[in-house]
């Protein structure tokens, strides 16, 4: 068990942060093109991966009780991150409608890259996110997850998954012998209608319509 001195201590938490080295390799794929727009795109989907087979695996569990300030460099990067990837999302798309240097293929890799990180760590910090108490971050969850155009998943994932996870009711809930390309699709397909459902049946107990405002997926929309 990690101790709750061990836990506090910033270099604990550092794997936490290594989301940020994406920022350096959009500038610079940005700035110089060619080759080097490949980087963002290779650094979101593999350097987690990279750095656990460098690293090994770390199977002690914190103390459990651990105080949540000693938590502090944990969640203060799931904090930053929306201004962090809205500024990278918007920013591109300013830079690549202003400037001149870059050809369409070499805008289609960044944007990937951009897609590769804002998926990848956004919606995983989004995830933590709602799951806390406080409105604030329940609010960054939210912001996070509308960056890219998933913010059913805050309604999918409280009221539906963590209900029904394991059984056919739940749509991120793989099929017996599905494979990705089946998988992915039918997700995309059923989250939403799922999602809706999950609030419409919640407001029907409360005597009021699908369409009241009070429905998140006007928020959504």
């Amino acid at each position: 068990m990690t101790s709750i001195s061990q836990v506090a201590k910033p270099a604990s938490a550092l794997p936490f942060w290594i989301s940020l080295g994406a920022v350096p390799l959009a500038l610079v794929g940005a700035i110089y093109g060619g080759w080097w727009t490949i980087l963002l795109a290779f650094y979101g989907w593999t350097a987690a991966s990279v750095l656990d087979a460098i690293l090994g695996l770390n199977e002690t569990n914190p103390d459990t009780e651990t105080d949540e300030a000693d938590l502090f460099w944990y969640r203060f990067v799931t904090l930053i991150w929306f201004p962090i990837q809205f500024a990278l999302i918007f920013g591109m798309i300013w830079w690549t409608a202003t400037t001149t240097h870059l050809s369409l293929l070499e805008k289609i890799v960044l944007f990937y890259g951009v897609g590769a990180v804002s998926g990848s760590t956004g919606i995983v910090y989004a995830h933590e996110l709602m799951h806390q108490k406080t409105r604030l971050e329940r609010w960054l969850a939210d912001l996070l997850l509308a960056t890219v155009l998933y913010s059913h998943f805050r309604t999918e994932h409280l009221l539906v998954h963590h209900i029904y996870v394991g059984t056919p009711r739940d749509a991120v809930t793989a099929r017996y012998n599905e494979g990705f390309h089946q998988y992915f699709p039918r997700v995309l397909r059923e989250c939403p209608a799922s999602a809706w459902q999950a609030e419409s049946k919640m407001l029907a107990r409360k005597g009021l319509g699908s369409f009241h405002r009070s429905n998140p997926f006007w928020r959504y929309a």
